[in-house]
C-alpha cells in the first residue's frame, strides 16, 4: 500500500502507514483473537467504474505509465496530485482494501472493519484532487448497496470537506454523507457549506458542518454531537462508514483546527457506540488526511483500529519502546511517549443552549437549520 506515492517532498507520504502498522502491531491490536488482518488487493476497472467513468480510470493508468505525461483536466500530473510510475495500480490497490473490507461485512465475516490506507474523499468521478486518486470510501458504499444494504451513513471528520464523496452521492436518498471539516472560507476545497444539502431527489442527503479556523476540542465535539447522532439515528442506516482523516490535529500543517489525539479518539468512540446502537454494530472505517507522520497519524489511526476490536487503548498507555526507538533510528527524532496528550476534551453539550454570538454556535445551528426540519428534528431543541 505504501506504494501509493507522490515523492519525497509530498505531504501525503507512504511512511505514516507504515508507522501505523508498527505501532498497532507493537500495541498488540494485530494480534488479538477476534482481528484477522487481510491483506488489500487491487480494484478490477469494473469495481473502479462503479464510482468512476472509465474515461477517467483509462486516464490515470496512461499518465501512471509515463509519469512525464499530465492531464491536468483530470486533476493527474499537478502539484497536489503529481504523476508517479504505476499510479493506477497503487491507486486501486488502496480502493480494493476498502471494498475487501465492505465484503467482509456483506458476508458477516466481520461486524466491523478497517481500512486506514483509505478515505481518499476528494476524488469525484471525472477528476483526482486533493492528493486522491481513486474514491475508495464511496466505492465501499456502492459496494454495499449493491449487496442488498438499504441504507449507508457516510461520516466525515477529515478537516477538509468530503467533497468527491458528498458529489458522488448527490442526489442519492438512500446515503447520508455527513461532513465535519473547516469552513471553505479557509481551507480547500473551499466547500462543504450549511447549504448543500443534495440534490432534489435525496434532500438532507448531504450534511455539512462548516467549522471556524481555529475550533478546538471542546468546539469540535460539541459541533459532533449537536449534529451527527441526531441526523444519524433519524436516518436509521444499516451500515456506517466513516472517514477518519487527523489532519485537524493542532500540529498538522494543511488546516486550521486544533483537536487533540484525545479528541479524535473520542470521535471514533462515539462513532462505534452510534454504529452499535443504530446499525448492530456493523461499521466501515477508513483513514484520510494526516500529515503529521509520526507525532499523530499512528497513534490516531492505532486507537481506531483498537476500538474497532472493542478493546481501546487507554491514553496513559506508553507508546512501546521498540516503536520509539524504530523512529530514533530512522527518523533522528523523538517520538511521543504515552498514546493521549492529556488534552482537555471537555465540550459543552447542545442542550445547554446556543449562544448566538459564538461562531461555532452559528456554524452549527446554520447546519441544523438547514436539514434537522427534513427529518423531523427541531433546530432548536433536539
Amino acid at each position: 500500500m505504501s506504494a501509493y506515492n507522490f515523492g519525497p517532498n509530498h505531504p501525503m507520504s507512504p511512511k505514516r502507514l507504515d508507522l501505523t502498522a508498527r505501532l498497532a502491531r507493537e500495541l498488540g491490536i494485530l494480534d488479538l483473537p477476534q482481528v484477522r488482518v487481510e491483506h488489500a488487493r487491487a480494484a478490477s476497472d469494473d469495481e473502479l467504474a462503479t464510482v468512476h467513468s472509465r474515461g477517467y480510470i483509462a486516464a490515470v493508468r496512461h499518465v501512471g505509465e509515463d509519469p512525464s505525461r499530465s492531464d491536468p483536466d483530470r486533476g493527474l500530473g499537478t502539484e497536489d496530485d503529481p504523476a508517479f510510475a504505476g499510479m493506477h495500480e497503487a491507486g486501486a490497490r488502496l480502493a480494493g482494501g476498502s471494498l475487501v473490507a465492505a465484503d467482509a461485512i456483506i458476508s458477516g465475516a466481520a461486524v466491523r472493519a478497517v481500512n486506514f490506507g483509505g478515505g481518499m474523499h476528494h476524488a469525484s468521478r471525472e477528476k483526482a484532487s486533493g492528493f486522491c486518486i481513486y474514491n475508495d470510501a464511496a466505492m465501499a458504499v456502492v459496494r454495499l448497496l449493491e449487496a442488498g444494504v438499504a441504507k449507508v451513513a457516510y461520516i466525515d471528520i477529515d478537516a477538509h470537506h468530503g467533497d468527491g464523496t458528498q458529489g458522488i452521492f448527490w442526489d442519492d436518498p438512500r446515503v447520508l454523507t455527513i461532513s465535519l471539516h473547516e469552513s471553505g472560507m479557509t481551507l480547500f476545497p473551499g466547500t462543504g457549506f450549511a447549504n448543500e444539502i443534495g440534490g432534489p431527489q435525496a434532500l438532507g442527503s448531504a450534511v455539512n458542518v462548516a467549522l471556524p479556523a481555529h475550533t478546538g476540542d471542546g468546539g469540535w465535539l460539541r459541533a459532533f454531537h449537536a449534529v451527527v447522532p441526531q441526523l444519524v439515528k433519524a436516518f436509521a442506516p444499516e451500515v456506517i462508514v466513516s472517514q477518519h482523516g487527523c489532519d485537524s490535529h493542532r500540529s498538522d500543517a494543511l488546516s486550521h483546527l486544533n483537536t487533540s489525539v484525545d479528541a479524535q479518539r473520542e470521535a471514533a468512540l462515539s462513532i462505534a457506540d452510534l454504529a452499535q446502537s443504530t446499525c448492530g454494530g456493523r461499521w466501515l472505517a477508513v483513514g484520510g488526511g494526516g500529515y503529521n507522520i509520526v507525532d499523530v497519524v499512528p497513534r490516531v489511526w492505532s486507537h481506531l483500529m483498537a476500538i474497532a476490536t472493542g478493546q481501546p487503548v487507554p491514553l496513559r498507555t506508553p507508546v512501546p519502546e521498540p516503536w520509539r526507538e524504530h523512529v530514533r533510528e530512522r527518523y533522528g527524532r523523538d517520538a511521543p511517549q504515552l498514546m493521549g496528550e492529556d488534552a482537555d476534551t471537555w465540550w459543552r453539550s447542545w442542550e445547554v443552549g446556543y449562544n448566538p454570538s459564538d461562531a461555532l454556535d452559528r456554524t452549527v445551528m446554520a447546519t441544523r437549520k438547514a436539514v434537522f426540519p427534513l427529518y423531523g428534528l427541531d433546530p432548536w431543541f433536539d
